[in-house]
């Protein structure tokens, strides 16, 4: 058996010049989002493809399963985690990064589908009215019945409009909060804060490794040490916004910060 240390997934893109080799992006797009829950459903190593009895979070190396492979190697959302070469075929063990989570969240949330719906709200709002001019020409003799009609579907979708837009500033207004001096103190407290949350909503439960809260904050804050980090975290954990756990896995004990008598190497909202 082949081993190599975490790294990003060494994927071949597709032939493009194969009579298949384009996929619509919405296809590509369920396909990996389809994976990425698979991923995350239980916190372990997964088989990239599936083969045979063996199952993988992509289901075959068809040329839609390939593609949005590489698109995830691309945008960083797996890591490989060890290798095993079989005859001639080489097979990838993988996990979900931090960025892979993150993916899912704003591609399968409730205010990712909220913003879909405005969005479209908007372009049909829009194209209204020169729907009514031609209808108007074509169809003269129903003019008021048609105004009318038409009234009320611009009259529901400005309340609909409306209800979404109030949707959205509640969501927003759901991002958690620190007290200023503790912001100071815990300059990506904050982040840390929204990372877990965001998490919590694509997991059904599991507390997250200190290990992939650090990874996640290093691109945002590349200055964090390990020291500062632990430091931190105690000062959110005594604040009451976290709550530092020890996990059954007992790995990265790097990452690991003594509480009281107890080693934790978790975190929780």
């Amino acid at each position: 058996m082949d081993q190599q240390p975490p790294s990003v997934l060494p994927f071949r893109a597709p032939n493009p010049d194969h009579p298949s080799a384009t996929i619509p992006s919405a296809r590509r797009t369920e396909v990996l989002l389809d994976a990425l829950k698979s991923a995350v459903a239980e916190a372990r190593e997964h088989r990239l493809f599936a083969s045979g009895k063996f199952t993988g979070l992509f289901p075959s190396r068809s040329t839609a399963c390939a593609e949005a492979a590489h698109e995830a190697n691309a945008l960083g959302l797996f890591e490989t985690v060890r290798t095993e070469t079989k005859a001639k075929q080489v097979i990838e063990w993988v996990r979900i990064t931090p960025k892979g989570i993150a993916f899912l969240h704003d591609h399968d949330s409730p205010k990712a589908v909220l913003q879909d719906l405005k969005a479209t709200l908007s372009a049909t709002a829009a194209g209204i009215p020169d729907w009514m001019h031609d209808t108007r020409e074509q169809l003269a003799e129903l003019k008021i019945d048609f105004e009318a009609k038409a009234g009320e579907m611009i009259r529901r979708l400005a309340e609909l409009t409306t209800r979404v837009e109030a949707a959205l500033r509640r969501v927003d207004a759901a991002t958690p909060k620190l007290p200023s001096i503790l912001q100071t103190v815990v300059p990506w407290g904050v982040t840390a804060l929204e990372y877990l949350d965001s998490r919590r909503e694509v997991l059904a439960s599991g507390d997250c490794s200190l290990r992939e809260l650090f990874v996640a904050m290093r691109p945002k804050f590349p200055e964090l040490s390990v020291p500062d980090f632990h430091t931190g975290l105690r000062r959110l954990h005594d604040n009451r916004s976290i709550q530092l756990t020890r996990t059954e896995s007992g790995t990265d004990p790097e990452y690991a910060i003594l509480i009281g008598a107890e080693l934790c190497d978790g975190v929780g909202r």
